[in-house]
């Protein structure tokens, strides 16, 4: 049987008193999905949440009480599928996962691009990494290139027909 995907949300950290709480680094955008109750796969396994303090950053899992089990778990990765993501997270109206515009292709100008391999942030700043069309590419264009996703180069988004339209992105890849 066929494992879901899985997508790195977050890590634990080190031991926080005495109880059995572990810091928490999380690594998504939606820290609201680390509830008492859910369970994730993990590097150690399935982990239940007991209790989480998303303010101060901790967490503790059923089964870790106690800062001698709680040690177990240290640098321990968790991760979520995609269907899992969809059912937890809640997107405000023209918000998509990072996932879902990994599917698209870039349009400008009735001009195909290329396609989004990758997002990627650096700095605060959420980036399409796209792979050129072959076309552009032969023509002596760089195989791949970054665009910021921000309103400045982003001007439509098309998401049944995987459609990203963009200004002023092909200067962006001409200068690349």
């Amino acid at each position: 049987m066929n494992q879901p995907k899985r997508f790195f949300i977050a890590q634990v950290g080190k031991t926080h008193g005495l109880h059995g709480d572990l810091k928490l680094h999380i690594h998504t955008d939606f820290p609201e999905q680390f509830k008492a109750g859910y369970s994730f796969q993990s590097s150690a396994g399935l982990l239940e949440i007991n209790e989480v303090n998303l303010t101060r950053g901790l967490i503790s899992f059923k089964g870790y009480s106690g800062i001698d089990y709680a040690k177990k778990l240290t640098n321990v990765k968790i991760y979520a599928s995609l269907e899992e993501t969809r059912e937890r997270c809640e997107l405000k109206d023209d918000e998509h996962f990072w996932f879902e515009i990994e599917e698209c292709s870039v349009m400008e100008d009735d001009v195909l691009l290329g396609k989004i391999s990758q997002m990627q942030r650096l700095a605060d700043v959420d980036y399409l990494f796209i792979e050129t069309d072959e076309k552009l590419v032969k023509e002596g264009l760089s195989k791949t290139f970054l665009v910021p996703y921000i309103d400045r180069y982003i001007i439509k988004k098309d998401m049944e027909a995987k459609l990203i339209f963009t200004k002023d992105a092909k200067e962006i890849l001409e200068a690349s």
